[in-house]
């Protein structure tokens, strides 16, 4: 079975974690999101899978391979221009064309039975089987007026008040028959924005598979952080990767920890916890649980460190208070500093002591902020590009 995976958006939403990764490639689990993708439709039985690249496509394709680790067959296809997500898949037909297939968006984060989605899909006469999900609040989606017959009779994009039809949104996430690629002409072109509309316009069927379980495109920092929260829920018990120094602390699982891992006196830790491997943790910590602490982090005594992500080779300061943050790689805070909740600081950002950064704020990479500050807006890098909207 063939899977298309659409990996060529430039993940602005995200900055200031996208600088440096593409999006399919933000850690999740101290893991990238999408190699838990590919885990998950090898899983499923999807074994010949192909993905289109766009902005640092190269990270993507070093990270995965040919795929063989997976247990599938991976072809890459570039885009030297947006394609749109139509046309991204119509770019890489001479892989897909042939036989039903799936697609699904890189920075898609998911326990959907997408098998059953193949399945319902060819049991159907449409061309069209579009995964639908029951979202509490469908403003930012695509809803879809669903019939008894699982037929999609109407759609609409990101509805305003009044407009709300359904509370079935579109995942983004496709069961395809081959004739679909006679309607998708090589050029930008959207699969939401113009192939459906076209279709229904032209009396063809569209199926809709309600799905159940759990999803989110991880396309801002709070998607992203309820994406981790709910993959560390469902972490299946406690391992040990090596060795592990402790030292009077106690952990309570569930717990992935790994090799060379030292935690000092009285610390605790309450799963569900991630910590990579070579982090040294002091005495006094908590950690508490849905956080993930990439490899070769320091965590100074007396720190609280909640519910937040720290990404490889951090410093955190003694007596630092993290709640709710993301924090990038190789950042240094100083001591006594407060993350609020929602915060996102960028690469190799020094913190000094003192700091307190507000509910929200994004701190862009390389910046420097001075002892005793208190940062209530986003603070940004002109050697960066500043734009947060779009993809």
């Amino acid at each position: 079975m063939k899977a298309c995976i659409l990996c060529g958006g430039t993940g602005t939403r995200l900055r200031p974690l996208t600088f440096e990764r593409p999006k399919p490639s933000i850690p999740i689990l101290n893991k990238p999101s999408v190699g838990h993708l590919v885990e998950h439709l090898s899983k499923n039985g999807f074994n010949e899978i192909v993905i289109t690249l766009g902005y640092m496509g190269e990270v993507i394709e070093k990270y995965l391979g040919d795929g063989s680790l997976f247990g599938v067959d991976i072809k890459y296809v570039y885009e030297k221009e947006k394609l749109g997500t139509a046309g991204s898949v119509k770019n890489a037909e001479k892989y897909l064309a042939g036989g039903p297939f799936l697609v699904v968006g890189g920075d898609h984060v998911l326990n959907l039975n997408l098998r059953e989605l193949y399945d319902f899909h060819n049991r159907t006469s449409g061309m069209v089987t579009i995964s639908v999900l029951s979202i509490d609040d469908p403003r930012e989606f695509g809803i879809v007026d669903l019939d008894n017959n699982h037929v999609i009779h109407r759609f609409k994009e990101k509805p305003g008040p009044g407009e709300i039809f359904s509370n079935l949104a579109s995942t983004g996430i496709y069961a395809l028959s081959p004739e679909v690629f006679d309607y998708i002409p090589k050029q930008k072109y959207d699969f939401a924005k113009d192939l459906f509309p076209k279709l229904l316009k032209d009396g063809k069927k569209i199926s809709g598979w309600l799905a159940r379980g759990q999803w989110t495109d991880v396309g801002n920092p709070q998607a992203y952080r309820a994406a981790q929260k709910w993959m560390l829920e469902n972490m299946p018990g406690t391992y040990i990767h090596g060795r592990l120094l402790v030292e009077g602390a106690k952990l309570n699982g569930p717990l992935d920890v790994g090799n060379n891992v030292s935690v000092g006196k009285n610390s605790v830790i309450v799963g569900p916890v991630v910590i990579g491997e070579n982090t040294v943790i002091g005495d006094n910590v908590l950690i508490g649980p849905y956080t993930s602490i990439g490899k070769a982090c320091n965590i100074g005594s007396d720190c609280r460190i909640l519910a937040s992500y720290v990404y490889d080779g951090a410093k955190i300061g003694a007596g630092c208070s993290v709640s709710g943050a993301i924090i990038d790689d190789d950042v240094s805070i100083g001591k006594a500093c407060t993350l609020e909740n929602g915060t996102v600081i960028g690469p190799r950002t020094m913190i000094g002591n003192d700091v307190t950064v507000h509910s929200d704020v994004r701190i862009w990479p390389e910046v420097v902020v001075q002892a005793g500050v208190s940062v209530v807006e986003d603070t940004m890098n002109e050697q960066f590009a500043t734009d947060i909207n779009g993809s």
